[in-house]
């Protein structure tokens, strides 16, 4: 019996492939005598209600907002793990990253900024190429196998680590909403209650996420953005000590949900957010100033941004280039953090849903463009440069 779907699953590939056939199947929908369903699908009323108090919300919020908190989750429970344990601990390995990420969130977002300064609705969307779909460039990474370094790999996922931790400062400061003094109150009583389950030795992670959920209603209803309670529950998960199993809570954690956030959570995020209709559209839907300010961003802005910060950092002498990693190869890795994808989709979402304005097809067109042709470049520069085993 075959064991190519066993295979698939096990490849370091399968999660951004997943990701990209999900969003074209959104889009071959979305542009067939199909699209009706998919628009019915995605606004399906889903309510749940337990007496005087309910959460009633469309299919694709509550995608946005549930089950992205398990995403949300899962990234707090890594950096957590990076910054104690991980590549992160170690001061002298963060410098090159810290500068590559700062560079590529700092000049995407400018060129963004420039090219829509005469439109404050449109500016709202300045944070949309700061952002790297970390799943994506891996992907491309892993089909280049021995031909990269793995320190370059690395480089890469402390970047994206950087950019995670400025995603979620930038959901929190920029993209909430009205904020509810009563739902932000319950929600922060909830924080002790965490504390004292970590100070207190607790081991089994169900009290933990039965407070997390709690937390996470009371932010939802907060106008705080409710993936932000993943990501503030996943540091209070002990990283150190022993479960019943004889194990680390946050990493066990953290490896039971990695399957489920790359092969459904994920997935079903792009599918929701990709379905764009072309229908009517063409070459002047591209140069409006949203697509256009994205798809720079995320083409031009990230690769200079990652390798000018980087120069200025070994230039300096404040950092060194990691060992086998050559600047073709920290290029090549710039342009990989141009694929924004469901990052920059996230963040879409948040920039636009309350303004007003239809901004969301401006906004995915130019970040499904500019991924592809980030991811592309990326993958023929990498191609292209000499492998570790290569001599001359």
């Amino acid at each position: 019996m075959s064991r190519w779907p066993a295979d698939f699953l096990a490849s370091k590939t399968a999660p951004g492939i997943l990701l990209f056939l999900a969003a074209l199947l959104a889009m071959i929908i979305a542009n067939t005598p199909l699209s009706s369903w998919y628009d019915a699908l995605i606004t399906l009323p889903f309510e749940i209600r337990v007496g005087d108090f309910g959460i009633a919300k469309p299919l694709l919020l509550w995608i946005n907002d549930g089950l992205m908190a398990v995403f949300f989750f899962m990234i707090g429970l890594e950096l957590k793990r990076e910054l104690i344990e991980g590549h992160l601990s170690d001061p002298r390995e963060v410098i090159l990253p810290a500068a590559g990420a700062i560079g590529g969130m700092a000049i995407p977002a400018l060129i963004y900024y420039f090219i829509n300064i005469d439109d404050p609705v449109a500016l709202k969307g300045w944070a949309i190429p700061a952002a790297t779909d970390i799943a994506f460039a891996l992907a491309i990474l892993a089909l280049l196998g021995s031909r990269v370094p793995v320190t370059l790999k690395v480089f890469l996922v402390s970047v994206a680590i950087f950019d995670d931790i400025a995603a979620i400062v930038i959901i929190a400061l920029f993209y909430s909403g009205e904020l509810s003094t009563k739902a932000l109150t319950f929600a922060a009583v909830c924080l002790p209650v965490l504390f004292w389950f970590n100070r207190s030795g607790v081991m089994r992670t169900t009290p933990y996420l039965i407070i997390g959920a709690v937390m996470w209603v009371a932010v939802l209803k907060s106008g705080v953005h409710a993936t932000l309670a993943g990501v503030v529950l996943a540091f209070f998960i002990p990283l150190r000590g022993e479960n019943e199993y004889g194990k680390s809570p946050a990493k066990t954690l953290e490896h039971s949900i990695h399957g489920t956030v790359s092969f459904f959570v994920l997935p079903v995020f792009a599918f929701a957010n990709s379905g764009i209709n072309l229908t009517g559209s063409g070459l002047d839907s591209m140069v409006h100033t949203v697509p256009l300010g994205i798809f720079l961003g995320l083409v031009a802005g990230k690769q200079a941004g990652v390798l000018g910060m980087c120069l200025l950092a070994v230039a300096i002498k404040i950092a060194r280039l990691p060992e086998g990693v050559t600047w073709r190869h920290i290029y090549g890795a710039g342009l990989l953090c141009g694929v924004g994808f469901t990052m920059s989709l996230f963040i879409g979402s948040l920039a636009f849903e309350e303004t007003g304005v239809n901004l969301l097809f401006d906004e995915r067109i130019g970040i499904i463009a500019g991924s592809l042709v980030s991811g592309i470049a990326g993958y023929l520069v990498l191609r292209g440069a000499k492998a570790p085993n290569e001599s001359g």
